[in-house]
């Protein structure tokens, strides 16, 4: 199992990923500033934390 430290940095770098990558796909389709802070946050929400964690494993392995 991987430490616990690097389930967490796994975690927050696929949230920050998720959302930056979620807000520019939301400007490029034409969304204001606030439409595609909504998007970002919705990433975020939906994000499957579990994929992240067991890749964070799987990289330690």
């Amino acid at each position: 199992m991987a430490n616990p430290q690097d389930i967490a940095e796994a975690v927050r770098r696929a949230c920050l990923e998720a959302a930056l990558e979620a807000y520019e796909d939301a400007q490029i389709r034409g969304l204001c500033r606030e439409g595609a802070w909504e998007v970002a946050i919705e990433a975020v929400r939906t994000l499957d934390v579990a994929a992240a964690i067991a890749a964070a494993e799987k990289k330690k392995d």
